[in-house]
């Protein structure tokens, strides 16, 4: 990155700087991103992990938003089926709740309108005995119906990754432990560029750029203040807590949308042996790189789902696992945590430093493409090439090259069968497959040319896959953000934390100092993540 100028350095290496990325690499510029933790460290591993339209938007009146990111959703999942897949949703209708059953029935014929959503896959409206036969451990008092419609499920991480890795497929530069520190200037005061250190060793660097975009998400106006640009419009960070309970708790069949007592709306999405939880909604200015679940965010969730689901008699003490993240908002005055916009915006400083900030998971395609469209004018204005459209509505992304969501099965299917030649259990072949896509050749590869993988593959393969072909640089890359395990097979990670530190600093050489630092990071978020009331 510092040996030539870029056309584009990214700060900020989440969904959004992923997507800007990839986008600016296929119209042909010359892109880089540094993310200074690992990528989508931040908000974007943190996320309902959902590529949903926000269906209380329309409630909202955001037309145009619930529209965008509506038809998004099925451009993702086509692009990308391993990690993005269709999810049915159902709505409940409780007595006194915020949906009736008219305002639902034509709410989602909207949803569905806007989002240019598939015939098979249009709502359906559930009397009562069929919304009870969907999911059984639905409170049966006030239940008058239910509505059933499509969302896509993903893994957060795991989609920042795959669209990463197909930027540096294309000639993109990505690297992740590298802070933007500062900023460079010409005697003009504008931005030439940024003074980079990598945080693994120290080593600081000048990276020089036509165009810089900040897309560091709730850090956004921290680079801003450097920039001496943060005036006007600002951020307001909203905090959003998830919580994991494993079935044998909370055995949900059907993925649900709820009512809270509140008025709010929460997810319980069944997932892996699992079910979790969320999401709260309220304004936060803690500690921005590590968020904590409180005793009352706990409360709060459990209390929601004991008043929707009153069969189970969930307590704080069932709760395995937790996540928290930070939703990177446009402060408006006046306005509560759930009513902030999830639009994004766009500011550009006097230096010529571009943010976006705001928007959703489901929309940063979008929000890439307005992105680049603008420095790919400003750079032709300049006196560059003429840069052609954006074109990512069409570019599979890296695991997802097998011929679309119509050949997903049978590439399955394929591959698995691959696998138990090899020697794989069907149960790993099939996980291994469905999590990688199409780079399961490179998983077989190292399977077939390194023996000692054959011991544990299930452990082995991704984290030697991960290590050379995903950057992974510490285990907690790999337990939360490669495989999150952390989330949801939290007792496997306990159970192979030692190993797979011990072989990393065999790998990368660490020092006993950098072995003590990532051992206790681990530790410390397995800790907070199970054991978050402890912690207050």
């Amino acid at each position: 990155m510092a040996k030539e100028e870029l056309d584009l350095l990214i700060i900020g290496g989440g969904i959004t700087g992923a997507g800007i990325l990839l986008d600016a690499q296929v119209r042909g510029l010359k892109a880089a991103i540094v993310e200074m933790q690992d990528f989508a460290a931040g908000t974007s591993s943190r996320s309902t992990k959902l590529v949903h339209g926000g269906l209380r938007y329309l409630k909202q009146l955001e037309i145009k938003l619930v529209a965008e990111v509506g038809k998004e959703r099925a451009i993702v999942y086509e692009n990308a089926p391993h990690v993005t897949t269709p999810e049915w949703m159902l709505l409940p209708l409780i007595e006194g709740g915020t949906y009736g059953r008219f305002t639902t029935s034509v709410g989602l014929k909207v949803y569905d309108y806007l989002a240019g959503v598939k015939r098979d896959e249009r709502r359906t409206m559930l009397s009562r005995a069929q919304t009870m036969e969907k999911e059984p451990l639905l409170r049966e008092d006030k239940l008058k119906g239910g509505g059933y419609y499509v969302e896509y499920r993903t893994d957060d991480a795991r989609l920042t990754i795959e669209v990463m890795k197909e930027a540096v497929a294309r000639g993109a530069k990505a690297i992740n432990y590298v802070k933007a520190e500062n900023f460079i200037y010409d005697r003009n005061h504008h931005i030439l560029g940024s003074l980079a250190v990598d945080l693994l060793t120290g080593d600081k660097k000048m990276i020089r750029a036509k165009k810089i975009v900040n897309a560091a998400g709730p850090w956004a106006d921290t680079l801003r203040e450097i920039d001496g640009s943060k005036k006007g419009k600002h951020l307001r960070l909203t905090k959003g807590v998830h919580l994991v309970f494993d079935q044998s708790k909370f055995p949900l069949r059907q993925s649900i949308y709820f009512d809270t007592p509140d008025g709010r709306m929460v997810f319980a999405i069944p997932r892996d042996g699992k079910t979790y939880l969320g999401t709260t909604d309220t304004f936060y200015e803690g500690d921005i790189t590590g968020p904590t679940v409180t005793l009352d965010d706990q409360n709060y969730l459990v209390t929601a789902a004991n008043f929707m689901f009153p069969s189970l008699g969930l307590t704080i003490k069932d709760i395995e696992s937790s996540w928290s993240g930070l939703r990177p908002l446009i402060h408006e005055e006046g306005k509560s945590p759930s009513e902030l916009s999830r639009k994004d915006e766009i500011f550009i400083s006097d230096s010529g430093l571009i943010t976006i900030a705001g928007g959703k998971l489901t929309g940063y395609r979008k929000m890439a493409e307005r992105v680049v469209d603008l420095v790919a004018k400003d750079l032709s204005a300049a006196g560059g090439p003429s840069y052609p459209k954006c074109t990512t509505d069409r570019i599979v992304l890296s695991g997802g090259h097998f011929g679309g969501s119509a050949e997903y099965k049978l590439f399955v299917q394929k591959k698995v069968e691959e696998g138990t030649r090899l020697g794989l259990t069907t149960q790993i072949a099939e996980k291994l497959t469905r999590r990688y896509g199409s780079n399961i050749d490179l998983l077989y590869d190292i399977y077939k040319s390194e023996q000692w993988t054959h011991n544990n593959p299930e452990l082995w393969l991704p984290l030697v896959y991960g290590i050379r072909h995903e950057m992974v640089a510490t285990p907690s890359d790999f337990f939360i953000r490669r495989t999150g395990a952390l989330y949801f097979h939290i007792a496997w990670v306990h159970k192979w934390k030692e190993t797979v530190n011990q072989y990393m600093q065999s790998e990368f050489q660490w020092s006993e100092e950098q072995e003590t630092k990532y051992r206790d990071t681990l530790d410390r978020q397995l800790h907070e993540a199970a054991h978050a009331v402890s912690l207050q």
